[in-house]
């Protein structure tokens, strides 16, 4: 098939490459210039794993063609996706100013029927704006072009993208005639081979899915995060706690791991437009703002635990953070605990040396200005912990697993550890080491 994404941001990106890997011809489409031709170079605006390898391999194929230029992708296509940005707007509801500007760049350059799917999250009942806003510029340009419209949300984990778009545990199809069902599922038949995925529903119920998907992962990790907190001024034992009820298979151990809070793209933003949804709907959703609260709440755990070990004045301390994306695999720092630690610290008189092997640029881009000149960053993670007062381990990276702890505390001027993911074991106490960690 030929197909045009528009936005080559996360989802953008990661879609047109994987559907590119399949025989399809896509084109990718952004108004961005010079990130254009840095992927033309193989030049790639984020991190995911094996994503460069598919971008590269589909250019040399001719499968995969990035474009500022939406006609010449119209011409050659009659499937169109809207992959681009729904940032949170000050309110807490979806932005959709990317979603409009791309319908109108669509009826303004589309000469043919063809199917537009929204792949980007957003609001329950967008899908059908989007598609009478098409067709009114349509109708002001006197073009009997027909347009269906589709709701295919994605469900992609930062860190694991590729793999979950080639081989998905479920393909959510949101639609209105059956036509648009078979020729959605004859797009992602190569994707489902060995097993029928299809989850075929309403264009509102498809947009209703993915916002509630996240709402209900989000629900778990502030819900065992509230459980830590409980279970550290009882004197329980979170991990063993956990482990009671992981194997509950109504329950399961997907994320129920406690930690320091959650960030990124998805949840903190997701749960928001959710909450703003229902309340513009005049229903107050208490689980989902509670959800929220507790997450928020959750990211200064470490702060406090700093401050409760060394006092409320840090000046003159220095702390070393291993990890500074919102989760391994990605060099994401939207919504990082990384950037409300750091910052707390720093406000207290604190410098902070700090690791990461891919999110230093985007952690410089996001923190305040007037932070970066008490944080030093390094590319070495021992070196990271030279002269330090304590170490505080924010993302659990691979490599922050096993390190050598004797060579670690003779590095550090204190041996002291603030485990935000709760990775290490107690046995490392044989080495002097001081830990703290979430609820045990």
């Amino acid at each position: 098939m030929n197909i045009t994404v528009i936005g080559t941001g996360y989802v953008g990106l990661v879609t047109g490459a994987c559907f590119s890997k399949m025989g399809n011809k896509v084109y990718c489409v952004d108004i961005d210039e010079n990130k254009i031709e840095g992927l033309k170079n193989g030049i790639l605006p984020i991190f995911e794993p094996h994503l460069g390898t598919l971008v590269v391999n589909g250019q040399e194929r001719g499968d995969l063609i990035f474009t500022t230029d939406i006609g010449e992708a119209l011409d050659n296509t009659n499937i169109v996706f809207i992959a681009v940005g729904t940032p949170m707007a000050e309110d807490g509801s979806a932005n959709l100013d990317y979603i409009f500007s791309a319908a109108s760049d669509i009826a303004n350059n589309i000469a043919h029927d063809s199917l537009v799917v929204v792949k980007s999250t957003v609001p329950i009942g967008t899908g059908f704006r989007v598609r009478d806003h098409i067709n009114n510029i349509l109708k002001e340009r006197n073009s009997d072009v027909h347009i269906d419209i589709a709701s295919n949300p994605e469900f992609l984990k930062e860190g694991k993208a590729i793999e979950d778009c080639l081989s998905p545990d479920r393909v959510v199809l949101g639609a209105e005639s059956w036509e648009v069902f078979q020729t959605l599922m004859e797009l992602y038949n190569p994707f489902v081979i060995n097993h029928d995925r299809f989850v075929m529903m309403d264009v509102k119920s498809a947009e209703m899915t993915k916002y509630v998907a996240n709402a209900m992962l989000a629900t778990k990790i502030s819900f065992m995060n509230e459980i830590a907190n409980i279970c550290e001024v009882t004197g329980a034992d979170v991990q063993k706690v956990r482990l009671g009820i992981g194997s509950d298979k109504r329950i399961g151990y997907h994320f129920i791991y406690a930690g320091c809070g959650y960030g990124g793209s998805c949840f903190p933003k997701d749960v928001q437009a959710l909450i703003n949804t229902a309340e513009t709907h005049g229903y107050e959703p208490e689980i989902l703002s509670h959800v929220e609260k507790v997450n928020q709440r959750q990211k200064m755990v470490l702060v406090n635990k700093i401050v409760k070990r060394f006092g409320e004045d840090l000046k003159g301390l220095t702390f070393a953070i291993w990890g500074l994306a919102f989760k391994p695999g990605t060099d994401d720092v939207r919504e990082a605990t990384s950037l409300v630690v750091a910052e707390e610290l720093i406000k207290r008189g604190a410098r902070i040396q700090a690791y990461d092997s891919q999110a230093t640029e985007e952690f410089k881009k996001a923190i305040p200005d007037e932070c970066l000149e008490s944080i030093e960053f390094y590319t070495n993670r021992y070196e990271t912990c030279e002269n330090a007062e304590a170490l505080i381990l924010i993302t659990e990276w691979k490599e922050f697993r096993t390190p050598d702890w004797q060579y670690l505390a003779e590095k550090m001027n204190k041996p002291i550890i603030f485990d935000g993911r709760n990775i290490y074991e107690k046995k490392i106490k044989e080495y002097g080491f001081e830990l703290y960690q979430i609820g045990c």
